[in-house]
Parts: structure tokens; sequence; C-alpha cells
């Protein structure tokens, strides 16, 4: 049987012998659903790992050298935009840091080929030069999942890495609850846990992060 937010609720309680309902334990119950998530938060900020990259295409607007990020944006992984006739050309645009940007391009209104984008803030990238053209791009990137909720009951971690999110908020909850002797023991499963996770994972793609120059 799948995980799902209501059964991992019930088995955190299980674990950690806690009352099962909202008068037997209200605190720790009505502060389970934000241990999820931060434990969610957790795993999506320590793992890179290919059930966390999505991909989005679009297109350039002519002369605006500012594009929003998707939601849940974590990490940049690639950027391809097509060139050329009918736009049938990929290539890659490098990233570099904001301030090579604007050094490299320094007049924004002045308009041609992206080559490079950066980071211009938690939502917005910056691309140089300025694009000339509605040149089609994909990205891919690392994103945080839908964090689980009463009205999202599954997401990729519970799918394939249900024991690393139970041990995640067993650790998250009992930091909560000051119950520290039991912290090396969640810590030591969620590593384990992790640790594996990362394996499988290389063994089917490089971390693209390791082949990715920044300026």
């Amino acid at each position: 049987m799948s995980m799902t937010f209501t059964s991992l609720k019930e088995d955190v309680k299980r674990y950690l012998e806690r009352g099962t309902t909202a008068t037997q334990d209200p605190a720790f119950v009505a502060q389970l659903p934000s241990l999820i998530n931060f434990a969610e938060r957790r795993i999506a900020q320590e793992l890179k790992i290919e059930g966390f990259i999505n991909v989005v295409t679009g297109t350039f607007t002519t002369s605006e050298p500012v594009l929003a990020k998707p939601d849940r944006w974590r990490d940049t992984v690639s950027w391809a935009v097509g060139t050329g006739t009918g736009y049938n050309t990929r290539q890659m645009l490098y990233t570099r840091a904001y301030e090579y940007l604007g050094s490299y391009w320094p007049d924004r209104t002045a308009t041609d080929t992206p080559a490079f984008y950066a980071d211009y803030d938690a939502t917005h990238w910056l691309v140089a030069p300025t694009p000339d053209a509605p040149y089609p791009f994909e990205i891919l990137y690392y994103e945080l999942p839908q964090l689980l909720s009463d009205s999202v009951e599954t997401n990729w971690i519970t799918e394939y890495a249900p024991q690393l999110l139970l041990y995640a908020t067993l650790l998250e909850a009992a930091t909560f609850l000051k119950n520290d002797e039991r912290v090396p023991t969640w810590q030591a499963l969620y590593d384990r846990s992790a640790a594996t996770l990362n394996g499988e994972d290389i063994a089917k793609i490089l971390d693209r992060s390791a082949v990715r120059k920044e300026a």
C-alpha cells in the first residue's frame, strides 16, 4: 500500500507512541502537518536527484531580459534555446554571476541571441544578451515537490521515497518534542535512506551540478 499524507500522520503517531486524536494530544496533532512539510523541505534541500527534476518550456519575449522562475523552483539544471532557421538549432545557455552579465551586456536595450543566464533574484532569471527574437527555450530545474496536505495526499516522495520521508518527519518531530535522545536514531536512519536513494540515482545520472561551471 502506498504512503499518503493521512497514512504518514498515523505512522508517525505510532512510531512516537503519541495520542491519536486532537483531544488526546492536541499540540502534537496540530503541529504534525507542519512537521511533515518541514521534512519535505529538508529532503528537497539536501538531495539533488532525478525525481526532483522538472521541465518548463516557453518562448522569450523580444527585448525582455528578465524571466519568471517556475513555482517551487530550487535550482537550475540546464537551459537550451532554439536558434537558427525555424529555431531548430539547439544552443545551450551558460550560467554566470549576475555581475558577469552586467559587465558582458551593460546595455539591456541592445538585443541579440541570448548566451548566458543568471539568478536575478529568488523568483526571476536574467539573460544576456537581451533577446532579439521570440526564441523557444527548454529549462530543466530542481523543484520542491508539491507539499502534502489534506488536499494533496501523495507526491513524488511518498511514491518513491516513503521511508526517507518517514524518518525525516520523525527527526523533525523529535526536535519539536524535545526528545533529544531519539534524534541520533532518526538521523542515522534518515542518512542511510538518503544515501541509498542517492546511490540509486547516481547509477542513472550524474549530479549535473558537478559539471556546471559557476562564474
